[in-house]
């Protein structure tokens, strides 16, 4: 039996398909939810317990660290798939050739380097690569009719991303920055299934980040409602069709252009002058489980395949699937909660701090109405209920 690791923040929907194959598996991550499945080769970076803080994500968390705490399942393993929060380019050298997915992704992961390779095929936003904090300001004041963002070159889940009117000091330390035209319009995205030669887009989806929840300046990723259709959408759009065409062109093309290997995404913004590329995730998205319940399919299974040269066929959407995240109020301590559609829940009596993630909320129906009020509900009584659990008055 040939052995699999599984490594990144969060590896519960993967590791719950994983069991479905024929695996020995590992799986290292830095989340430890009350819902994850328990292997026999499995380590976590944070151990919840009753009464200890999860601390601040962005604070806390390392790459290196899953890394250093898997080099003896790197050394065991025959296959290793990278989740959100670990690149390829952090295994050793010898170690890469293991990985099963997009290897090469020094021109995706660095996003000058990708707008670079683009801007001259595909629709842009103006991107400069900044050397200090002052040059964004002098960039800035040549385009007196542009708003900008502030971006990390590298780095995903749309944390660090600022829009340069609410930077007044900055210090960029070790951290390369770009500043990039600030594109508004509706958050789009793609899962695309590719071999490095062949590629085919298999949904489209609807992209959330905090800011078109709440409109509050942050770009922090939150969820994804698919397939892509005029109600899910939540946006006034004259051809959906056309829009649904463009993207799975632009994304099937891109994957090729990159060489792209297994499952890969793009996301988009669209507005009144056309569709712009922002990203590509050279990696399992945070679509993951919402495909699996439209589509019916195993998506690790489906990944390992196109990894290793073959696109299964895929059938058409039969359920709308609506995940978003909930980050939480307030300082809470968790405690049971009593909800069928929600997932990666903390462990009893650990302290969540406020706006941390707290837990997902991931459901499927026909319809997509009654989809979008269950989740909205569940969100809505979540939150009331964090707040009730909110320690020291934050």
């Amino acid at each position: 039996m040939k052995k699999l690791l599984l490594i990144g923040i969060d590896t519960r929907s993967m590791l719950n398909s994983a069991l479905k194959l024929d695996y020995e598996l590992f799986s290292t991550s830095y989340f430890s939810t009350s819902d994850n499945p328990t292997i026999k080769n499995q380590r976590i970076i944070i151990n919840e317990t009753d009464g200890e803080s999860c601390g601040v994500f962005e604070d806390q968390f390392s790459p290196q660290n899953l890394i250093d705490m898997s080099i003896d399942y790197i050394d065991e393993v025959d296959y290793i798939i990278p989740v959100s929060g670990v690149s390829p380019n952090d295994f050793r050298k010898k170690d890469q050739k293991k990985i099963l997915g997009t290897k090469d992704v020094k021109d995706i992961e660095d996003k000058f380097r990708f707008f670079k390779k683009i801007e001259n095929e595909f629709l842009t936003p103006m991107t400069f690569r900044l050397s200090d904090i002052d040059e964004a300001f002098e960039i800035n004041e040549n385009y007196e009719d542009i708003q900008f963002i502030l971006k990390p070159v590298k780095g995903s889940g749309g944390y660090d991303i600022n829009l340069l009117d609410n930077v007044e000091d900055m210090q960029f330390n070790d951290e390369e920055f770009i500043l990039q035209e600030y594109v508004t319009g509706t958050n789009l995205s793609s899962s695309i299934l590719a071999t490095g030669q062949d590629a085919k887009c298999i949904i489209t989806s609807r992209l959330l980040t905090m800011n078109d929840l709440e409109k509050n300046g942050s770009f922090i990723y939150v969820g994804n409602i698919l397939p892509l259709t005029a109600k899910s959408i939540m946006a006034k759009v004259k051809n959906i069709d056309k829009i649904n065409s463009q993207i799975i062109a632009t994304s099937e093309n891109l994957a090729r252009k990159f060489g792209l290997l297994g499952s890969n995404g793009v996301d988009f913004i669209l507005n009144e002058k056309g569709l712009y590329v922002i990203e590509i995730n050279p990696r399992l998205q945070g679509t993951f489980e919402c495909v699996e319940k439209s589509l019916g399919i195993n998506m690790l299974e489906a990944h390992i395949k196109a990894s290793q040269g073959e696109i299964i066929d895929i059938p058409k959407p039969q359920y709308y699937s609506y995940k978003k995240i909930i980050y939480s109020p307030a300082r809470m301590k968790y405690e049971k909660l009593d909800f069928d559609n929600i997932y990666d829940l903390p462990h009893i009596g650990s302290i969540t701090e406020k706006s941390q993630p707290l837990l997902t909320i991931i459901d499927k129906d026909k319809d997509f109405e009654k989809l979008y009020k269950k989740v909205e509900s569940t969100s809505k009584k979540v939150i009331e209920i964090a707040k009730t659990a909110q320690l020291d008055g934050k």
